[in-house]
């Protein structure tokens, strides 16, 4: 028997296939593209993206005959959501989280409302990204495409619906809309209403790691997956990819190095203060029982690198394609093996936390007729985590001081940017033995509601086994303090320039 976690991320899609010790049996992954209508909108066409998540799911079903798969759930990006009419259909693309579009309507929901009643009722400091205002501004510019709507589906929840369960989602990717009441588990009414939206058209809401039914055996056939597999409820991608790590304490933190950069502390306890609100810090339910987590993140992570491959790096992509190399390896390979004296603001999209700025823009700052590339590419490496940093230094004020790092996702696979992002924060890197912790994360939430585990807790501590811990070189943390003081004063120094010029 296997357990599938699928993740939908931003820009891609996963499915891995786990036995019931945690190691990877088969996995599958897809790419599909982000459109950009106007300068600053970024829209998912959903029916893409369940196309590429069926071929990862048929792909890994192919392959796991000999261990079929018995439950599954799902993890996905927050804020997006799919508009579904009766028949089922998808109507309109998905706003992603960075589509600034809503940036208008942030005024207005602060003026009804308050800062500090949304952040007490929802846990997430008002700001454009959320859900809750791409719903506004679909009914305010498209009401024919609300006309129509029956159903609004987050990306979990729409995969489940594809699986035939009724539309469901979990509290953790509920709290990422502005219209979830996470003390009292319910959706705001109040915030529903303003929005435009009519609660009927909001998914049932359940705990993470919740049985909702079995695939029909006729999806089950076109999929390949084997009679009577089990839908879980999974949840967020960060929580997930947390407790697939391993992250079951307070203290502890993920690090998701992939298209966007967050750390994911645990607490014991719903957090408000003031340092949080002020900060653009928010809080919620974990997928682990018993434990609220906290996000801080950055838009620009993996992505930032990914641009630059595709940018800058034509010839080592060439070379990987010869040689059958990950062209990122080659990159790093011949990276500066020393800190750059570059400062990199990786402000290439929208920021997130603290400033939530849709206007900022990217810096490389100190080029030098000197410079090289591999100073270059160690500088783009370094101003992701020295962003990252900063968000930490945060956590800490607002009393969820992180005292280790579990890192996952992509980045985790590269040993020499794992040590920069030790030698920058001062805090030990530890790198579980499955990188994939959000499909994982899945998986026990999928085995732990059907009787293979015992609980969920249980089961992440015994599955997020540490492979190997980086841990901070004492005179490279020395030369990135003395340049993180610098680099905090990058983005107050340009903002009012950022906002000066044109978009």
């Amino acid at each position: 028997m296997s357990l599938l976690g699928i993740d939908v991320g931003t820009t891609g899609c996963k499915a891995v296939a786990f036995n019931e010790k945690g190691l990877i049996l088969a996995s599958a992954y897809r790419e599909y593209p982000l459109h950009s209508p106007q300068p600053g909108w970024a829209e998912l066409d959903g029916n893409r993206v369940w196309a590429d998540v069926k071929a990862c799911i048929q792909k890994v079903a192919s392959e796991t005959k000999a261990d079929p798969i018995t439950a599954l759930a799902v993890s996905c990006q927050g804020e997006a959501v799919s508009y579904v009419d009766e028949r089922g259909e998808i109507i309109h693309n998905a706003l992603v989280s960075f589509d600034n579009r809503t940036e208008p309507y942030v005024p207005q929901w602060e003026e009804r409302f308050g800062r500090t009643h949304i952040f007490e009722v929802t846990g997430q400091p008002l700001a454009a990204l959320y859900t809750a205002l791409k719903l506004q501004w679909m009914h305010e510019n498209r009401p024919e495409v609300m006309k129509r709507t029956k159903h609004l589906l987050g990306f979990e929840d729409l995969v489940m619906y594809r699986l035939g369960m009724e539309p469901t989602t979990d509290y953790t990717l509920a709290a990422r809309t502005l219209l979830f009441d996470v003390p009292n588990k319910a959706w705001r009414e109040e915030f529903l209403e303003f929005a435009g939206i009519d609660p009927a058209l909001m998914p049932t809401l359940k705990p993470s790691g919740t049985w909702l039914g079995t695939v029909p055996d006729a999806i089950a056939a076109e999929l390949g997956l084997p009679k009577g597999v089990k839908v879980v409820t999974g949840g967020h991608d960060q929580p997930c990819q947390m407790l697939g790590s391993g992250v079951t304490e307070p203290n502890v933190a993920a690090y998701g190095i992939g298209t966007v950069e967050c750390i994911g502390p645990a607490f014991a306890e719903f957090i408000i203060n003031d340092v949080m609100l002020n900060n653009n810090i928010c809080v919620y339910h974990h997928t682990c029982p018993g434990l609220f987590i906290s996000l801080v993140y950055n838009f620009t992570g993996g992505c930032l690198f990914r641009w630059y491959r595709d940018t800058f790096g034509q010839d080592e992509l060439r070379r990987a394609k010869e040689s059958g190399r990950d062209v990122y390896d080659i990159l790093t390979e011949e990276a500066s093996d020393q800190p750059s004296k570059l400062l990199v603001l990786p402000h290439f999209t929208t920021t997130g936390v603290p400033h939530f700025d849709t206007r900022s823009k990217g810096v490389i700052l100190g080029l030098r007729l000197d410079t090289t590339k591999g100073e270059i590419t160690r500088a783009i490496l370094e101003g992701i985590t020295m962003e990252m940093r900063m968000c930490v230094e945060l956590l800490k004020q607002a009393g969820g001081e992180v005292t280790v790092l579990r890192a996952t996702g992509g980045g985790a696979k590269s040993p020499y940017w794992l040590q920069i992002k030790a030698d920058i924060m001062g805090i030990p890197i530890a790198v579980p033995a499955v990188s994939e912790a959000g499909c994982l994360g899945c998986a026990i939430l999928a085995g732990s509601a059907t009787g293979v585990y015992t609980s969920i807790r249980e089961a992440a501590q015994q599955l997020a086994r540490i492979e190997k811990t980086f841990v901070p070189q004492p005179e490279f943390h020395r030369l990135y303090t003395e340049r993180f003081e610098n680099y905090k004063e990058m983005y107050p120094r340009l903002k009012d320039l950022f906002h000066k010029m044109p978009e």
